[in-house]
C-alpha cells in the first residue's frame, strides 16, 4: 500500500494512512514473536557459575554494547515502572500504539514551529528497535519511517500483550553511551539491581531515557520534575519535597563514575577468560568448585601478605581432578597484591626448579639404571658439555657424599640428578618431558644437562599435568579446562612405567626421605597420603609445590610476574603452605590413601654400608632387587691415580647465577701434596679452590716431593672478589 498525496488536516491523514499499513502489514516483513525477540537477546557480560551453579565470576567479552541479562517486569521497582511511563507514555495503557491525541498536538505545534514533548509511544519506539528499517539515522526519521513505525507499532499491539510491549522495552532501549536496557544502566551507573533504585534514582533512570546524552544539569532538572509528577499521584507515598540541586549533584557524580563498573562476583577471572564463550548463554556452568576456589584465594592472599618484605608479590593455584582432569580450582594471580594481576600465573612460562627431578628419576629407575636403594655419588663434579665443564651445586651449597637414590630425590640434591640426567641422555630426558606434556620450547641442545635443574620454561598448567600423570602411574591424558565435570576419563596413552611411578610417588610421600633438608615436622608432611615435591629457580625469581593425593592434583607457583628475585623465599616457605592448606582441604572430611602397589613390584629389606642410612623396606621391580649396597666410595678412592680432576686442557666458566663465595673447583686424585702456579695448596686426596679467571698449572707431589702428574686448565668468567686477606691471582684452598 502507498500512502497518496496528503488532502486535508494533516493528523486526519496521517491516522489514514497508518491505519491503512498496518492492516496491509501481512504483506510486509514479518514481526518477531516476543518469545523470539527474548531468545535472540544478546548480553556482553557472561557469568561463570561453579559445578553446582553458583556465580564465581562476571566477565564483559563485548565491548561495543554494554547489555545485561533480560529482566521480566516483575524483576523492576515499580518506581521505576512510574517513573518511565510519566516520562516517555503517560497514556501506555489507553492507546493502542499510536497516541492520536499527541500525534495531533504534535502536528499542530509543528504546524506553528513550537515545541512538543512528541508523540512517540513506548510502542512505536520499540518498532524502531525491532525493525532495522526504523532505526533512527543521525538526522532523524524520514516522514515515510515515521508512518512505517506506527504502522508496526499497530501490528505490535495487535499480536503482543501490554507487559510484554514494556517488557522489550526496557530490555532494549538504548542508554547513555554504550548503554543497553534499564538493567545495564541500572548495575553500572549505580551497582543496583532494577527493583532495588529508591524514587530518586528511578526518576534520574527515566531522564536518561528521554535524553540519553543531555548534560548532568537537564538530567537532574528532568529527573525532579518527573520526582515531583510520581509524588503528586494518589497512591504515592509522603515524601519531602525533591530537591533539584540535588539530583542535578547526583547526576553529576553519575556521569563522572560513568558505565565502566566490573558486575558481580570476582573469584576466577583469569579461568573466566579462558572459558567463557561469546557465543554462549548469559550463565555458563563449570568444573570449577566455588568453596575450594575461594579457599585457594584467601590461602594464596594470606601467605604473600606473611611473606611481605620480601619482595614478592605473585602466585598462581590449581587443582585438578586425578580421575577425570577436570579443573577444580584455577587462580591466577594474587589480586590487589600484584602489580600485573591481569597476568595469569597458571598459563605463564616459569623455570621449575627441582619439580622436574621426580620424572628424571622415574625414567631412570624405568631403563633399570637405578633402583630406589643405589648409592648415588652427591660430590663436587665436572661434567663436560659442548659449552664447556658443568659443575652443578645443591641449594644449600653443600654436598653429602653418597646417599641412595631416595634420599637424593627426598633431599632435592642436585649433583645426583645432573649425574642421571647425563647417563640418560639430554635428548632421551628431553623427549620423556615433552611427552608428559610441557611442550619445552627450546631444542634438548639448547637446555643439556641443566635439564635436570629445571632451566626450562613451562606452565603451572602443563607441570600440573604431569604430576596428575604420576598420580595416574605413568598414563596421560590432555587436559580440556573446558570441559564439565564429572565425565569419564579418557583412555590415555602410557608416557611411565607403572612401576617406576609408584616408587617415585612413594619417594615423594615419605617423610623420612626428605628429613636431612627439610625436617620430620615440615609443612609438607601431611595427615594422609600426598607425593610432595618443592622446587626453586635460580636466584630465588620462583619457588614451586607440586603434588598429588589419592584424588587430586594440587600446584602452586609464587614469585613475582616481573621475572624479579624474592628475598629469601623458597620452595618451603613460599609455596609449599599454600599447597598444604590447600589439600588439608581437600581432604578434611576423607583422608587421602596410598595407591595400590603396581604388578611386578616387590618390597625387600635393605642394608647400607658404614650405616650410611637406617636399613628399611624399600621396593624394587622385580629382578632389580638387592638387599646389601657396597661402599662404591671406598672402592672408587681406592682407583684413583695421579690426578683425576680436572683434566689437562680443562676449561672452566664462572655462573653469574651463583654468589662468588659457593663456586668451588674441586681438585681429586691419590693422596699427596697439591701446587698450584708454583704455589703450595695443601696435602690430601681432595683440594677444593676458590676459582680465579686465566691460564692455571696443577701438579700433584709424592711424599718425596717428586711430580706424580701435571694438568694445565683454564678459568673464564667475570673477576671475582677475593677473600680477606687474599691479594688477587693468589692460591686459596680448603682440603677435604
Amino acid at each position: 500500500m502507498r500512502c497518496k498525496a496528503r488532502q486535508g488536516p494533516a493528523w486526519l491523514w496521517l491516522v489514514a494512512c497508518t491505519v491503512g499499513l498496518a492492516w496491509a502489514a501481512p504483506a510486509q516483513a514479518q514481526l518477531p514473536s516476543f518469545a523470539e525477540l527474548r531468545a535472540s537477546h544478546r548480553v556482553s557480560d557472561f557469568t561463570l557459575l561453579d559445578r553446582r551453579g553458583e556465580p564465581l565470576q562476571t566477565l564483559r567479552l563485548d565491548y561495543s554494547r554494554r547489555a545485561l541479562p533480560w529482566l521480566s517486569l516483575e524483576q523492576v521497582s515499580p518506581r521505576l515502572l512510574h517513573a518511565l511511563l510519566l516520562g516517555e507514555d503517560r497514556r501506555f495503557y489507553e492507546h493502542s500504539g499510536v497516541d492520536w491525541s499527541a500525534a495531533a498536538s504534535s502536528a499542530w505545534a509543528n504546524l506553528w514551529n513550537q515545541r512538543t514533548r512528541g508523540a512517540s509511544t513506548i510502542t512505536m519506539q520499540l518498532a524502531g528497535l525491532i525493525d532495522a528499517d526504523l532505526l533512527r539515522p543521525a538526522g532523524g526519521r524520514s516522514f515515510g519511517q515515521k508512518i512505517g513505525q506506527a504502522a508496526t507499532a499497530l501490528r505490535l499491539e495487535r499480536s503482543w500483550s501490554k507487559a510484554q510491549i514494556l517488557e522489550a522495552y526496557l530490555n532494549l532501549v538504548p542508554l547513555r553511551g554504550e548503554l543497553v536496557g534499564l538493567h545495564a544502566l541500572s548495575q553500572t551507573m549505580y551497582g543496583k539491581h532494577p527493583d532495588a533504585l529508591s524514587a530518586e534514582e528511578a526518576a534520574l533512570a527515566a531522564a536518561m531515557v528521554r535524553a540519553p546524552n543531555a548534560p548532568a544539569a537537564q538530567l537532574g532538572q528532568r529527573a525532579c520534575v518527573l520526582l515531583q509528577q510520581m509524588q503528586a499521584a494518589p497512591s504515592a507515598p509522603a515524601l519531602s519535597p525533591p530537591r533539584c540541586e540535588v539530583l542535578v549533584g547526583q547526576a553529576q557524580a553519575l556521569l563522572m563514575q560513568g558505565p565502566g563498573r566490573a558486575l558481580g562476583e570476582s573469584w576466577a577471572p583469569h579461568f573466566a577468560r579462558q572459558f567463557l564463550r561469546p557465543d554462549g548463554p548469559a550463565r555458563q556452568r563449570s568444573s570449577l568448585d566455588a568453596g575450594l576456589q575461594r579457599v585457594a584465594v584467601g590461602l594464596l592472599k594470606s601467605q604473600l601478605a606473611e611473606l611481605s618484605g620480601r619482595n614478592v608479590e605473585d602466585g598462581a593455584v590449581l587443582v585438578l581432578d586425578n580421575a577425570t582432569g577436570a579443573v577444580l580450582a584455577w587462580v591466577g594471580s594474587s589480586g590487589p597484591f600484584s602489580a600485573a594481576a591481569e597476568v595469569d600465573g597458571v598459563l605463564a612460562r616459569r623455570q621449575p626448579g627441582s619439580t622436574l627431578k621426580p620424572f628424571i628419576y622415574a625414567q631412570a629407575i624405568e631403563k633399570r639404571l637405578i633402583t630406589a636403594a643405589s648409592l648415588l655419588d652427591d660430590a663436587p663434579t665436572q661434567i663436560s658439555t659442548p659449552a664447556g665443564l658443568y659443575l652443578p651445586q645443591n641449594y644449600d651449597k653443600e654436598f653429602k657424599g653418597y646417599v641412595s637414590a631416595r634420599s637424593a630425590l627426598g633431599n632435592s640434591l642436585n649433583v645426583p640428578a645432573v649425574r642421571l640426567t647425563a647417563m640418560l641422555g639430554a635428548d632421551q630426558v628431553f623427549e620423556r618431558f615433552n611427552a608428559l606434556g610441557l611442550a619445552l620450547p627450546q631444542t634438548s641442545g639448547f637446555y643439556g644437562l641443566s635439564l635436570a635443574l629445571g632451566s626450562s620454561d613451562l606452565s603451572l598448567l602443563a607441570l600440573s599435568n604431569a604430576y596428575r600423570t604420576l598420580a595416574n602411574g605413568g598414563v596421560y591424558r590432555a587436559l580440556d579446562i573446558k570441559a564439565i565435570s564429572p565425565r569419564p576419563p579418557e583412555a590415555g596413552r602410557r608416557v611411565l612405567d607403572a612401576r617406576a611411578a609408584f616408587i617415585v610417588g612413594d619417594i615423594l610421600a615419605d617423610n623420612s626421605a626428605r628429613a636431612r633438608s627439610f625436617g620430620l615436622d615440615s609443612v609438607l608432611a601431611t595427615r594422609g597420603f600426598a607425593a610432595v615435591k618443592t622446587g626453586t629457580s635460580k636466584d630465588m625469581r620462583d619457588n614451586w609445590c607440586m603434588g598429588y593425593s589419592q584424588r587430586y592434583t594440587v600446584g602452586v607457583w609464587v614469585g613475582n610476574a616481573s621475572g624479579e628475585a624474592m628475598h629469601g623465599v623458597s620452595g618451603v616457605s613460599g609455596a609449599a603452605p599454600i599447597w598444604a592448606g590447600v589439600m588439608r582441604y581437600l581432604h578434611q572430611d576423607r583422608p587421602s590413601l596410598p595407591p595400590q602397589a603396581a604388578p611386578g613390584l616387590l618390597a625387600q629389606a635393605v642394608v647400607f654400608p658404614d650405616q650410611r642410612e637406617p636399613s628399611r623396606q624399600e621396593w624394587f621391580i622385580q629382578g632389580t632387587e638387592q638387599s646389601r649396597l657396597m661402599a662404591t666410595a671406598q672402592m672408587r678412592e681406592q682407583s684413583l691415580q695421579g690426578i683425576s680432576s680436572p683434566r689437562d686442557g680443562s676449561i672452566f666458566a664462572l655462573d653469574p647465577d651463583i654468589p662468588p663465595q659457593s663456586q668451588r673447583i674441586r681438585f681429586e686424585g691419590e693422596a699427596g701434596r697439591w701446587v698450584l702456579n708454583g704455589k703450595s695448596l695443601g696435602r690430601g686426596p681432595r683440594l677444593n679452590w676458590a676459582p680465579w679467571p686465566g691460564r692455571h698449572h696443577l701438579s700433584l707431589l709424592d711424599d718425596r716431593g717428586q711430580i706424580r702428574q701435571s694438568v694445565s686448565f683454564e678459568v673464564r668468567g667475570a673477576t671475582l672478589k677475593p677473600a680477606a686477606g687474599t691479594k688477587p691471582g693468589s692460591a686459596r684452598a680448603a682440603a677435604s
